[in-house]
């Protein structure tokens, strides 16, 4: 079993990386969508076999990440397309707390989740999550959570489908500092989303 894998980025598209380790070269994909070729990488490894693909490798930079990677997936009829995109969208602690609460609405602008699949993941997940936020493990900015959500109900307000909202947060994370005001991000939000009409 690969657990770990460290080496050289060869290449990058859509989500794929290959890593160069020791004249081997891996295929993996990975959450992160800021990765530049030829630099150095540390993934936590999870090794799934498919049927008709044979093993597939998937990456994280943290083990958190990997432990909500398979927390995810451990729900029924949920795969690691939805994982990723997830990780993707959100930091492993808001996924948490969105969990924890409830936020069917806030999970549900994941693309590729809709409400009934969003409440059955709270149901089947709230637990779980509630043991990991317990550890002590998850620390993130509870302010930022909250603009993030702020955020999303704007937008849900301005009738934007859920894949929008969800790529808009997705770039206003990638792009703005943790400790921004909420005004800051909105307008990154909306900039991003009248660019794209």
């Amino acid at each position: 079993m690969i657990n770990f894998l460290q080496g050289s980025l060869l290449a990058y598209k859509d989500q794929i990386v290959t890593l160069g380790v020791a004249g081997i070269g891996f295929q993996v994909f990975v959450t992160d969508s800021s990765f530049a070729v030829g630099q150095e990488l540390s993934l936590h490894i999870y090794l799934q076999w498919h049927q008709e693909n044979g093993p597939v490798l998937y990456g994280f930079q943290t083990e958190l990440e990997k432990t909500i990677f398979l927390m995810v997936i451990s729900c029924s009829g949920i795969g690691p397309k939805i994982a990723l995109a997830i990780l993707s969208g959100m930091k492993p602690a808001t996924f948490l707390k969105i969990i924890q609460k409830g936020d069917e609405k806030a999970l549900s602008a994941v693309n590729g989740i809709g409400a009934k699949k969003a409440e059955q993941m709270i149901v089947q997940l709230r637990h779980k999550a509630a043991k990991l936020i317990e550890t002590g493990i998850v620390v993130e900015d509870d302010a930022e959570f909250e603009d993030i959500k702020n955020i999303s109900d704007v937008l849900t307000s301005l009738s934007y489908s859920r894949a929008e909202i969800s790529q808009a947060l997705h770039y206003v994370k990638e792009t703005v500092e943790s400790n921004a005001p909420f005004d800051q991000r909105m307008r990154k939000a909306l900039s991003y989303l009248s660019k794209r009409v």
